[in-house]
């Protein structure tokens, strides 16, 4: 028992992820906490998206189901738990079945090497990158086994629009990706800085190599050679929208012409997962651009803003950011009509103000302070990332399946080999070559 114990405080003292450790008790923990804390972010992304369409569009959204329609979620999630589940008389029933888990665990999968800090993480893999990318693309194979197994011609048709979909935009996304791990290899400082050190020629394939890449740099590399990173961050952006079936490019899902598409014959439980799935993989992809582009779990500023000053200046935000969402809820709160009908909506969405109010107060506590900063920082870019997704989703029309094709394959594949051409030019020129290249650009 003592060498159990012995085993599990190891890892405290550690500076590795629990994988790169050997540790596998926190590598089991750090699993579990990823499992649910996706599972809650998607729970709360229920609720978000459709609050923020309300507003958007002029009207409430949920209402009824517990204050603000907070409760909404859970009243969804029993529903489609208790809802019968159909499966059609002539389908493939292992197929079917089996479909909607090769999608979900292929959007779990990936966060296996996604870093929320320099040690969160389940792994550092030192090819992370090939890894993420490898994995995210078996998403298509659930798809398309559900598409056919349903034996129906419209989930058929959904599935296959998904995998041309799909297969068409991960070819742009690899190379915004590669340019990123060119990146990588410099060891300048600033935008255009470039090192002449022995090891400038290596790069690196770790997600948490790249994240301190550009701490090293001292420049987030959708900075990096201005405006090279910002055009490889935007291929990505448009890439993982098509990617993960959203609007405007949620054609597999065109209720206009194909209903729900790959999964219009599921329903219950089955059709929940891929529901979570979407969720997911939006949620993951959201945090590899971060990862790549805008610096990972690093604060902003942390070269120019350095020093134990600053340090505790910016460790005060978590807390403060939970203090500001319990005070909007007391606000919210304050502002509920004085009618008995509404009593239990005010004390809910107090209750619910306190309950922020008190996880900010903990944020305080030095020890904690310490520990969430990177993971409040790297959630805080993650979720500015899903309320653009709601916003595309409120303000642009659906592409027609002839126009998404002509975006992956005339415009973003062009311009992502252009782009990984002239950052290996910039990067890897001769001095006077690469000044003039700077110069131009």
């Amino acid at each position: 028992m003592h060498g159990v114990v012995e085993y599990i405080q190891s890892y405290l003292a550690s500076n590795q992820t629990p994988g790169a450790a050997g540790n596998w008790f926190w590598a089991t923990v750090y699993v579990l906490l990823v499992f649910v804390g996706l599972s809650v972010a998607v729970i709360c992304m229920n609720w978000l998206e459709r609050k923020i369409l309300a507003h958007m569009q002029v009207r409430l959204g949920p209402m009824r189901v517990g204050p603000h329609g907070l409760l909404q979620p859970i009243a969804d999630a029993i529903k489609l738990l208790i809802k019968e589940d159909i499966m059609p008389a002539e389908a493939d029933a292992v197929v079917f079945w089996v479909a909607p888990f090769i999608v979900v665990l292929a959007a779990f999968t990936v966060f296996v090497v996604v870093p929320f800090g320099p040690t969160h993480a389940i792994t550092d893999m030192n090819i992370g990158v090939l890894f993420m990318l490898g994995v995210s693309s078996l998403a298509v194979l659930g798809i398309v086994t559900a598409g056919w197994a349903s034996n129906s011609h419209y989930p058929l048709i959904g599935a296959l629009r998904s995998s041309a979909q799909m297969v068409s935009y991960e070819v742009a996304m690899g190379l915004a990706v590669v340019s990123v791990i060119l990146m990588t290899s410099l060891h300048g400082l600033g935008l255009y800085g470039v090192g002449g050190t022995a090891s400038a020629d290596t790069g690196t394939l770790s997600m948490i190599g790249i994240v301190q890449a550009q701490l090293e740099q001292q420049e987030w590399f959708i900075f990096k050679f201005f405006p090279l990173g910002l055009i490889g961050f935007f291929i990505f952006a448009v890439a993982m929208v098509a990617e993960t079936n959203r609007a405007p490019f949620d054609l597999p899902e065109a209720e206009s012409e194909l209903t729900a598409g790959f999964h219009t014959e599921y329903s219950g439980f089955r059709w929940s997962l891929f529901f979570l799935a979407e969720y997911s993989a939006m949620i993951a992809v959201s945090s590899i651009a971060v990862t790549l582009w805008l610096g990972g779990w690093l604060r902003p500023f942390p070269n120019a803003l350095s020093g134990p000053g600053w340090d505790f200046f910016f460790s005060l935000f978590p807390g403060i950011t939970f203090l500001f969402l319990g005070a909007l809820c007391f606000f919210n709160a304050a502002r509920m009509p004085k009618h008995p009908y509404f009593r239990i909506q005010t004390l809910g969405l107090g209750g619910f103000g306190a309950v922020l109010a008190l996880i900010g107060v903990v944020l305080f506590i030095p020890a904690v302070r310490e520990r969430v900063g990177d993971i409040f920082w790297f959630s805080a870019k993650v979720a500015a990332f899903m309320y653009l997704y709601i916003w595309y989703r409120g303000t642009f029309p659906r592409y027609r399946f002839d126009q998404l094709m002509k975006v992956g394959w005339k415009v973003l594949l062009p311009t992502g080999f252009a782009l990984l051409i002239l950052t290996a030019l910039v990067g890897f020129a001769e001095p006077p070559v690469a000044a003039w290249l700077r110069g131009v650009l």
